[in-house]
């Protein structure tokens, strides 16, 4: 059972030893110019004006999660879509649950304000 897994093995090790072997190749033959201002924060040329520890919003995280929350939708929807047919109408019935749990669970979330960019 285990010599059925012998390429793939081989496949993982030829292309680990490519990256290290690349990676030493690109380390001889590579340019050494060391400089201080690529070390630095910003490597554009403009100085930080704040510390990079700077705290967000709450807003921003709560429009991000809302932004998963109803984007997984897709991803339930995209199957039902594709077996709509075999699934007749109790399929239906079940999806129009789901967007209407979905829909009411939006309308929360926009009477709160929580999609509100003040």
């Amino acid at each position: 059972m285990i010599e059925n897994y012998i390429p793939i093995f081989l496949m993982a090790a030829c292309a680990a030893a490519f990256g290290l072997f690349m990676g030493k190749v690109n380390e001889l033959l590579g340019p050494k110019r060391h400089v201080d201002d690529k070390f630095t924060t910003y490597e554009s040329g403009m100085d930080p004006i704040r510390t990079a520890r700077e705290r967000f919003s709450v807003k921003y995280y709560l429009v991000a999660v809302l932004f998963i929350i109803f984007d997984i939708e897709i991803v339930f929807m995209y199957p039902w879509a594709v077996t709509f047919r075999e699934l007749g109408l109790q399929g239906f019935i079940v999806m129009f649950v789901f967007v209407f749990i979905l829909l009411v669970g939006f309308y929360y979330v926009w009477r709160k304000g929580a999609l509100e960019w003040d």
